[in-house]
């Protein structure tokens, strides 16, 4: 990547000390530049080809989260037990943070640049589950979200670890609402007026 960087103006390397999905992420999202935010795996797990239908999305609401359950998704290759995993994953996260949304770790989502930074300047979470508390953050200050169906094909070389990393992933959506319980997020925002069109 280093390399690559020498070549391409707009390509940034950055190297943080600490360790995590969250941690990383966090660090990209807050050093980037544009007017929209979009985070995508390094598997490349979704075609190209449909990140233009998130930025059309983007017009209309604040935060485009594609989803591998909602209409129009589809799943290419993802062994039953992953599948499985992700659903009983998510049910926990439907019942302590975000009712209604059908798959918050799906690795690709859009951001208008003000929500992006409002959102990873509070994260707190550094590992897999910094996700949920995103989007749980986003709720509490009432940005619009909008779950976009996405064909996924699923990578055998996943990082993803089936038995520590649910557990802690697990333990950090437990984290999310303890911090909030214990007021550490603020209270909610009021309700936001609809942005001019």
């Amino acid at each position: 990547m280093r390399d690559l960087a020498q070549t391409i103006p707009e390509l940034r390397v950055l190297a943080i000390p600490e360790r995590g999905k969250g941690a990383g992420t966090r660090a990209g999202v807050l050093h980037s530049r544009g007017l929209t935010v979009f985070l995508c795996d390094a598997d490349l797990s979704m075609p190209a080809e449909e990140i233009a239908g998130f930025l059309d999305d983007l017009d209309e609401v604040d935060i485009v989260i594609g989803s591998r359950e909602v209409n129009g998704a589809s799943r290419f290759d993802e062994p039953a037990h992953r599948h499985l995993m992700g659903r009983i994953f998510n049910r926990l996260v439907q019942t302590l943070l975000l009712p209604g949304i059908e798959d918050t770790q799906c690795g690709f989502k859009a951001f208008r640049r003000d929500v992006a930074n409002d959102l990873f300047s509070r994260q707190t979470v550094t590992g897999f589950g910094f996700d949920a508390e995103i989007l749980y953050l986003a709720r509490k200050r009432n940005y619009r979200i909008h779950e976009r169906g996405i064909p996924w094909y699923f990578d055998r070389d996943t990082r993803v670890r089936p038995g520590i990393d649910s557990i802690r992933m697990a333990a950090e959506i437990v984290g999310v609402r303890v911090r909030d319980l214990l007021g550490r997020y603020g209270r909610a925002c009021p309700t936001r007026e609809p942005r001019d069109a």
